[in-house]
């Protein structure tokens, strides 16, 4: 078929002399598109440019008409509610500023690197200007899968220095919980001991509990006070360890949610950060957000040796790269990795002339690997 309806757009798809021409209809009807048919079509007959024919009568999109579209028919069918209004502000406040009047394919590498460089010029940070740059990316692919344009222009994201996180030792983890009751200690034991992210905690229910198994599933969050999915889209399950469940069992289960306000509703969130704040400056403690719990949680089990691939499950990380910044704290990671260059001990003293060097081997194995020289020789 020479008429194709793509993204609610006619387009015109003709061959000639073993080349295809395909270009959007002007006008956006189907007799639209086939009056522009037969207008190509003249002009493919006659030997006339058809590229510049239809430079002249198409209307190309500017970038600010176009990402009206993409918002209402890609992002709100496609992402979660925070994640459609985080994209929302970068438009509003960043790209559509200075990009608005560009015709999309005028959207070029240069242009971006222009951007960039206005961003800097205000002070922007390279990591806000990152992901200013990813929702930019987004934006132009899906152009391109809609036939707007021919190609993506190559996007060059600024370096941006590893992200530093906190978390708690267990003497603070204790003085924490020593120094906080009621409704405020048993989310943060809560958040210790699960691993998760706020938005996940406050929207916590008794029916994602499964007393049997002792088992909590981890399926909704809560992002500027609206109930949607996790951030990776997944669901979990992590197992509650007997602190919790003691924990629970005093916990009044006449609401739905286990962690709720005296209305039995969500727990506003800036409460709760103001909440948290005010306990620990009353008990001189130092000012620390909700995620350090979850950093918290992974640190732990990083030091008792699990592997990285269990932390990455139970915390829920789409990217393995996320929880690799875990693994310098695990007593085995580095380790192991490290003793796969090792020799075998008969070759270390085939190597050393059957001596022993003390500084060759562990010291705990000195005296194994003396042994071994004697029943050799």
């Amino acid at each position: 078929m020479s008429l194709k309806k793509r993204s609610n757009r006619w387009w015109v798809d003709i061959g000639h002399n073993h080349q295809r021409h395909r270009y959007p209809s002007p006008e956006n009807t189907r007799k639209g598109a086939q009056a522009y048919e037969i207008l190509l079509r003249q002009r493919l007959a006659r030997g006339e440019p058809i590229l510049g024919f239809e430079e002249s009568t198409k209307k190309s999109l500017v970038f600010k008409e176009y990402v009206v579209e993409w918002f209402e028919r890609y992002v709100v069918v496609n992402n979660r509610q925070s994640e459609a209004r985080n994209k929302r502000s970068v438009l509003k406040v960043h790209l559509v500023p200075f990009f608005g009047n560009m015709k999309l394919e005028h959207i070029t590498s240069y242009e971006i690197e222009k951007y960039k460089a206005t961003e800097i010029k205000h002070q922007t940070s390279n990591k806000t200007i990152n992901n200013t740059l990813g929702v930019l990316s987004k934006c132009l692919r899906v152009a391109e899968e809609w036939e707007l344009i021919t190609k993506v222009p190559r996007i060059k994201r600024l370096k941006v220095a590893p992200q530093k996180y906190d978390f708690l030792s267990s003497e603070e983890c204790d003085y924490l919980l020593r120094s906080t009751d009621d409704l405020l200690h048993d989310m943060v034991l809560f958040a210790l001991n699960t691993g998760l992210r706020f938005g996940e905690l406050i929207a916590m229910s008794w029916s994602d509990i499964n007393f049997k198994e002792n088992v909590l599933t981890v399926s909704k969050a809560i992002s500027r006070g609206y109930l949607g999915s996790t951030k990776s889209n997944k669901i979990r399950y992590i197992p509650l360890n007997r602190e919790v469940l003691a924990m629970l069992e005093q916990r009044n289960k006449t609401d739905d949610l286990i962690f709720a306000n005296t209305e039995g509703k969500y727990l506003p969130q800036e409460n709760c950060r103001r909440l948290l704040h005010s306990a620990l400056k009353k008990i001189g403690f130092r000012k620390i957000g909700w995620h350090v719990f979850r950093h918290t949680f992974a640190s732990r089990l990083a030091e008792k040796g699990i592997s990285m691939r269990t932390i990455q499950e139970l915390l829920g990380h789409s990217d393995t790269n996320t929880t690799m910044r875990y693994a310098h704290l695990s007593p085995l990671v580095l380790r192991d990795a490290v003793k796969m260059l090792e020799k075998p001990i008969e070759i270390i003293l085939r190597h050393n002339n059957g001596t022993i060097d003390k500084n060759w081997v562990n010291p705990t194995n000195y005296s194994t690997l003396k042994n071994l020289n004697s029943s050799l020789t």
